[in-house]
């Protein structure tokens, strides 16, 4: 196995043209070839492409292509596409290909990769039964369904539940056709997810409109009239006019052996830690490569590492493997999978730190070290938010106690500024964060784009993008350089210039706006967006049509609060929070929430904003709530979005000596005026009915200060890390003018400040500050004013309680189910200690378990169900379907 070559290598041949060879050949470029040849030989027709993104194939302007094209014109460099290697001779040191054409080596690199099983079916030969593996099979499925154009809905069965079953069905559905899928396994992703995560998968694959028949197969596939027809191993008849097998691959290592090397136990060529085969002259790479104690692996940064290790060898250096980095997300449009490290808990003494919502479709879980404090690995299901920033931690303490970076807490992610230079940031390409902080200080990188082109880092699957924008901008700003104002890399225009240009071209969808601004229309991305300007283009819709927040397909926009119209809490429960208009409410009503708090158990509390919050209430609880709370005459108070919230007063002149104008019919005026309003970030009001300021108006993005002649009114006060006391902006305002300059100003941050940006900030950053706002909002120095006022009214006019329109509509209210899969009898009460007379949440060192769930309890070190730390005994194995 440690042979060495006799000689420096001249002639490097390497067979087959896919990603693995792709980066074999760059690395070795870029590293300089000297007097060496490289000759690449493919039997596909195509230069290697991007098979991670085989997907964006049923776009007929998506490219595939990796990387230069001009990489293969380069000197001693030559690329045979369209040709087979049919045989080795190690003898003689050269290759035959099926045109009969003899090639020499002197080292050899095998990157054949892997073949699409199919099982042994009867009728799996038939005319309609497809594969899903390359370009040509995804062709070849568009000419099929070409031909079936007319007929309505046609139907689609693909046969396995894994990353490919998945990503084909998200491709047939999006051209229009009826999906299932079966999967032998009892739930999706069987060999990356355990079961709470492949069950909460299945109801967001569901929600697609694809139906999933979990624990069946294809038995046998019959041609019919009508197209054809499948037997599953229950007995059920399935109607289908094209069938798909995606169960899994097999490497591709006839060659090897047929040439005598040694094979690993489950196939593929055996290599060691250089990635040599028992030949010193022949190394193999990718899926074909049988590592030690890994066997084959079908991902994509295994291979560009395995690439890279050849690469520095074939040039004499002494590169090992460094392992397998199995990371991966799920590439499907609105499904949010991701999984990471030790993602099925295999550590010995490991704990599971577990969040389920499942009737909402998110699965979270961070498997820790025995003391709670190393992150080991997670998966992430229905919100996958985190991947980026808590992947280049596996291995490493966490900052907080694991349950704080769950979707139930919504803690601050580590950042940028929290990794060291070593953390790996692109496990795709191996990239650290040092290696892109480099990039921006010594190679002049100042954009996403940049580091792509210097670094590789973010030129895959794209995963690590948001994590590489914020090393940008944190480098660019020690470094006094001004940072670029765009969203992310899916849009080069700023917040701002983008509310503007949806306003203009007056797009009602997210896919019609990034076809029309975004930058993914130029380099074919998938159009997903990321977790940066999804909610944003949510919020800026829902600002521009005051719509709904969930319809049209919205709610896969939204951030998780919104998603739920409620504030997710720490251990998983929501909270509600009915709106009390200027702190102003009748006994009658006092008395509905207490029945309701009562009734639910639920601990209360009254907020800083005047306002009673309702806490620890389930999912599948809110619809009856909210149900009891709107009969009564109230409406939500908006404490999940950002919006604006709540107008804080003092009682003013209506009871207090002091008081010289009426606080609190002026905060319930502009409460009821504004509610709903999304923005940039939260916006809090307060109405103080004399200077004494009882009720902190200061404190707030907008403070009104009664004074004997009219109303000081001041802006851009905020609370939070940086406290801030709000500026005058305008002095003695009528009630008419108050109205109508706190609707400019409110408007004009909506439509002109950054992504999560503060009033307080906003002023900030504006070219004069406060004095170009006056300019802008007292003087109509832009003339924009009638504009902000006439879209103001738009809002006021168009204003609909989001809980009253969920409850009106059966389809919304399914989001709200229960747990459908807890088993019977099964514990779904929550952890809770009295206190004060009411119920809380237990304190860290009150807990006795380190799980966070919204349905049954799981204890520490235990998985979600015993079958999930291994193959289920009637699913698959390594070697079974849905892999």
């Amino acid at each position: 196995m440690n042979g060495s070559p006799t000689a420096r290598p001249d002639r490097i041949v390497v067979v087959g043209a896919g990603p693995a060879a792709y980066r074999l050949t760059d690395a070795l470029v870029s590293r300089g070839l000297g007097e060496r040849t490289l000759t690449v030989i493919g039997e596909e027709p195509h230069a290697p492409y991007d098979r991670v993104n085989l997907a964006q194939r049923w776009d007929p302007e998506a490219d595939l292509q990796l990387g230069d094209v001009d990489l293969w014109s380069r000197p001693g460099v030559r690329l045979r596409s369209g040709e087979r290697v049919v045989a080795i001779d190690r003898d003689h040191r050269t290759v035959t290909t099926d045109g009969g054409a003899e090639i020499g080596y002197d080292q050899l690199v095998l990157a054949t990769g892997s073949y699409a099983w199919v099982p042994p079916v009867p009728g799996a030969d038939l005319p309609g039964v497809h594969i899903y593996r390359t370009i040509a099979d995804v062709d070849r499925m568009k000419s099929h369904l070409e031909s079936l154009a007319g007929k309505e809905s046609p139907k689609a069965l693909i046969v396995g539940g894994g990353l490919l079953g998945l990503e084909a069905a998200g491709g047939l559905v999006a051209q229009g056709m009826d999906v299932r899928v079966v999967q032998l396994a009892p739930w999706l992703m069987p060999t990356q997810l355990d079961q709470g995560a492949g069950q909460a998968l299945g109801r967001l694959i569901n929600d697609l409109g694809v139906s999933v028949l979990g624990g069946v197969g294809p038995e046998q596939i019959n041609a019919v009239d009508h197209g054809l027809s499948v037997r599953l191993t229950d007995g059920r008849e399935v109607d289908a006019d094209m069938v798909i097998f995606a169960v899994g691959v097999r490497p591709r290592d006839e060659l090897g052996r047929d040439a005598g090397l040694e094979l690993g136990p489950r196939g593929g060529v055996l290599v060691d830690e250089s990635c040599r085969s028992t030949d010193p002259r022949i190394w193999a790479i990718g899926e074909i490569a049988s590592l030690p104690g890994s066997g084959c692996v079908g991902l994509v940064a295994p291979a560009n590492a395995m690439a890279e290790v050849v690469a520095d060898r074939l040039l004499g250096g002494p590169a090992t493997f460094p392992g397998v980095d199995d990371s991966t997300k799920l590439k499907l449009s609105g499904i949010d999978v991701a999984v990471f490290g030790d993602a099925l808990s295999k550590t010995a003494d490991c704990l599971d730190v577990v969040y389920a919502d499942p009737a909402r479709g998110v699965y979270q879980k961070l498997v820790m070290s025995d003391d709670g404090r190393t992150l080991l690995g997670g998966i992430l299901v229905g919100d996958a938010a985190a991947y980026s920033s808590l992947r280049p931690m596996i291995g490493r303490e966490l900052g907080n106690e694991p349950a704080s970076y769950l979707a139930a807490a919504g803690a601050e992610l580590p950042g940028a500024t929290d990794l060291p230079d070593d953390a790996q940031v692109c496990s795709c390409n191996a990239v650290s964060a040092g290696t892109i902080r480099c990039a921006v200080k010594d190679d002049g990188c100042t954009d996403v784009a940049g580091v792509k082109a210097c670094t590789r880092a973010g030129s895959q699957c794209g995963s690590c993008v948001g994590l590489v924008q914020k090393l940008i901008n944190n480098e660019l700003a020690a470094a006094g350089v001004e940072i670029p104002k765009a969203v992310c890399e899916h849009f080069a225009m700023s917040r701002s210039e983008l509310f503007e240009s949806i306003r203009v071209a007056r797009l009602t969808s997210f896919s019609a706006i990034v076809e029309r601004f975004g930058a993914a229309a130029q380099d074919g991305d998938s159009n997903r967006g990321c977790d940066i300007c999804r909610p944003m283009v949510a919020s800026i819709l829902a600002s521009q049509f005051n719509e709904y927040v969930l319809s049209d397909g919205r709610g896969t926009l939204q951030d998780t609060n919104d998603r739920a119209l409620a504030n997710m809490q720490k251990d998983g429960t929501y909270s509600v929070v009915p709106r009390i208009p200027g702190g102003e409410i009748t006994p009658a009503k006092l008395k509905v929430i207490a029945e309701v708090a009562e009734e639910f158990g639920l601990y209360t509390k009254i907020t800083g904003g005047q306002r009673i919050d309702l806490f620890g209430a389930r999912l599948d609880q809110l619809p009856s709530i909210w149900q009891r709370l709107i009969d009564a005459g109230m409406e939500s108070g908006h404490a999940y979005g950002k919006a604006v919230r709540t107008v804080k007063s003092c009682v003013g002149s209506t009871w207090c000596r002091y008081g010289v104008q009426d606080s609190v019919g002026m905060a319930i005026e502009l409460e009821l005026r504004y509610r709903g309003l999304r923005s940039p970030h939260k916006i809090k009001l307060g109405v103080s009915g004399c200077a004494r300021e009882c009720a902190e108006a200061r404190s707030k993005d907008v403070g009104v200060i009664a004074t004997d002649k009219g109303w000081n009114l001041y802006v851009g006060g905020n609370g939070g890390f940086t406290p801030r006391h709000a500026e005058l902006l305008a002095g003695d305002l009528t009630d008419e003018m108050l109205i109508t300059v706190i609707d400019r100003f409110v408007m004009y941050y909506v439509r002109t400040a950054d992504r999560l940006q503060r009033t307080a900030a906003w002023i900030a950053d504006l070219d004069g500050g406060l004095d170009h706002l006056r300019d802008v909002i007292l003087d109509d120095s832009l003339g924009i004013c009638a504009d902000l006022e006439q879209a103001m009214a738009q809002h006021v006019a168009g204003y609909r309680d989001e809980w009253a329109a969920t409850l009106s509509d059966p389809q919304m209210l399914r989001r709200f189910r229960g747990f459908v899969n807890a088993p019977e009898g099964a514990d779904t009460t929550i952890t809770r200690v009295t206190e004060r007379g009411q119920q809380r949440p237990p304190l860290e060192h009150e807990r006795d378990r380190a799980v966070l769930a919204c349905g049954p309890r799981i204890p520490v070190g235990v998985p979600a169900d015993p079958a999930s730390s291994g193959p289920p005994s009637n699913g698959p194995t390594s070697d079974g379907w849905g892999i």
